[in-house]
């Protein structure tokens, strides 16, 4: 008995209607039945631009379906990426060659559904992959701020060089140090009232209390019958006594 193909068409139309619940989109029915249907993936809102893909599935029969291939296009497609619309084709063009022979555009509609999702979960990892990225590289960006150039040195000697020049201290350095060789030893030392007081710093730096010094008095006891030799000839500043 030759199948009735018209029959088969017209059957399937019903029950993909009943399926989709009022989604199928009847264009034509003579002399084939021509028709759409949407699909999308759970992210998808037709409010939001950004979020899911979409499109719609346009079916055309043939006259000997389903023991010949159905036409398909895409119509409206949302989000997608180049070469999106011809890998979904390729998609459901392998699905067809699976069920020649049968009524198949259930199948095909839901392995679109499928080849959708995946392709849009892709992409959320790529964009996640992405946001990590930018993430660690805004991360290592402010390292580099508090870490800066590590020193060696040979580069902070450099650098110490160009500091002093820059803010004059090698100038005052080198004026102090010319002055300073003119002046005799007996000259540095009245200068320099901080040698006064380096015993009683040490002291004060070891925690040693000025009050707990203790002075051995025994060792001033003589001191005047002491025969010191006179100096004072061989002093530059030595006045004699007139009598």
């Amino acid at each position: 008995m030759e199948r009735n193909h018209r029959e088969d068409q017209c059957n399937e139309i019903e029950a993909l209607d009943s399926i989709y619940c009022g989604e199928l989109e009847v264009l034509e029915t003579e002399p084939l039945h021509r028709f759409k249907l949407p699909i999308a993936t759970t992210e998808y809102d037709p409010e939001v631009e950004t979020e899911g893909l979409s499109c719609k599935l346009v079916f055309t029969y043939t006259e000997k379906y389903p023991d010949t291939e159905p036409l398909v296009e895409i119509e409206d497609p949302e989000n997608f990426r180049d070469g999106y619309e011809k890998g979904l084709l390729e998609h459901i063009q392998e699905t067809i060659q699976e069920n020649i022979g049968i009524e198949m555009i259930f199948s095909l509609v839901s392995s679109a559904q499928e080849w959708l999702n995946c392709k849009y979960d892709e992409l959320k990892n790529e964009a996640e992959n992405e946001k990590e990225a930018a993430k660690r590289h805004q991360e290592e960006e402010e390292r580099k701020k508090f870490e800066g150039t590590r020193v060696t040195v040979e580069s902070f000697m450099v650098w110490k060089t160009n500091f002093e020049r820059e803010m004059g201290i090698t100038e005052r350095k080198e004026k102090i140090l010319g002055e300073t060789r003119k002046l005799t030893g007996k000259e540095l030392f009245l200068q320099d009232n901080t040698l006064n007081e380096s015993d009683l710093k040490f002291l004060m730096d070891a925690g040693e209390p000025i009050e707990n010094v203790r002075i051995d008095e025994s060792l001033f006891q003589n001191i005047e019958d002491l025969e010191l030799d006179s100096d004072d000839d061989d002093d530059e500043d030595y006045v004699p006594d007139e009598k």
